[in-house]
């Protein structure tokens, strides 16, 4: 009898809020490893968004050398040519783990958008592959991103600017650096226009990973902030000319910290123990 293809578990997902730990105890990064194959500890480092590459890999390079990564390669894709090169593709498919640094989400969206690394990142993800981002790489992360807009004066009509993302996950809006830079109203502006949505703010030093497409866990020092604007009321946005005050009504807004989760489909928080190691859910029964 043939043996039938054994069939990889695609790796995780993870979004960070920004400014994660990589000095001490480096809990999220720690926890970005630990995702990785067994038998794969060799990292790639994306840094399309950022300005200053060099100063942003040497960092990465640090800390996951401490880790436990065995390589560390800094795929320097800093334009549409380079995201098609074959030794970029070809460095992907080896590592274990990619993560994506911060910077600027339209430039990393831009550049990376239908390319061929960015297929083969999807490709080395359902082998198994870890992928992560901070920050703008975090925010690229859903297939609708946010790219602008001001924190302190979003609950206006068309203040927050949005873009097409990478589409690692459907259903959801990722806002970084959350609590740090005051981006409730940002959220909130995106909610009343597209209640469809569950926003997600993650701040600096936390992170959420995809279970599965529809919950998500928690984790690391700091906070995630669910604004789910499924059950809303009333809203005037469509009455509005851009730049006028958005109102919106019975936002439902949820704190989320380590070991808690979400789940998308039911519009529901999960407690800890309720995610099981396999990315199940545990429903308690009533007694």
């Amino acid at each position: 009898m043939n043996k039938q293809p054994k069939i990889a578990t695609p790796g995780a997902l993870v979004a960070i809020g920004g400014a994660e730990d990589k000095t001490s105890e480096a809990v999220i990064l720690r926890r970005v490893m630990s995702h990785a194959p067994p038998d794969c500890k060799t990292v790639g480092v994306i840094t399309t968004a950022s300005s200053v590459p060099d100063e942003v890999f040497s960092g990465y390079d640090s800390v996951f050398k401490r880790l436990g990564a065995t390589e560390i390669h800094d795929i320097r894709i800093r334009d549409r040519a380079d995201a098609e090169a074959a030794e970029h593709v070809e460095t992907v498919g080896r590592c274990g783990a990619i993560f994506i640094s911060g910077g600027d989400q339209m430039r990393l969206t831009s550049i990376l958008g239908g390319s061929k690394v960015l297929e083969a990142i999807r490709r080395r993800r359902e082998q198994g592959a870890v992928v992560a981002g901070t920050s703008a790489g975090a925010a690229c992360m859903s297939s609708t991103m946010i790219y602008g807009g001001q924190a302190n004066d979003s609950l206006r009509k068309g203040a927050v600017r949005m873009s097409a993302g990478l589409s690692f996950a459907e259903g959801v809006i990722i806002d970084s650096h959350f609590l740090e830079r005051g981006r409730f109203s940002r959220l909130m502006e995106v909610g009343a226009t597209n209640p469809e949505y569950i926003g997600v703010g993650i701040g600096e030093d936390a992170a959420i990973r995809f279970v599965n497409s529809h919950t998500i866990e928690a984790f690391g020092p700091g906070h995630v902030v669910i604004v789910d604007s499924s059950q809303i009321t009333g809203c005037n946005v469509f009455d509005l000319n851009d730049g006028e005050a958005v109102s919106v009504q019975n936002v439902i807004m949820h704190a989320l910290v380590d070991g808690y989760g979400y789940s998308i489909a039911e519009r529901r928080v999960l407690a800890p123990g309720e995610i099981w190691p396999n990315g199940s859910e545990k429903h308690v029964e009533n007694t």
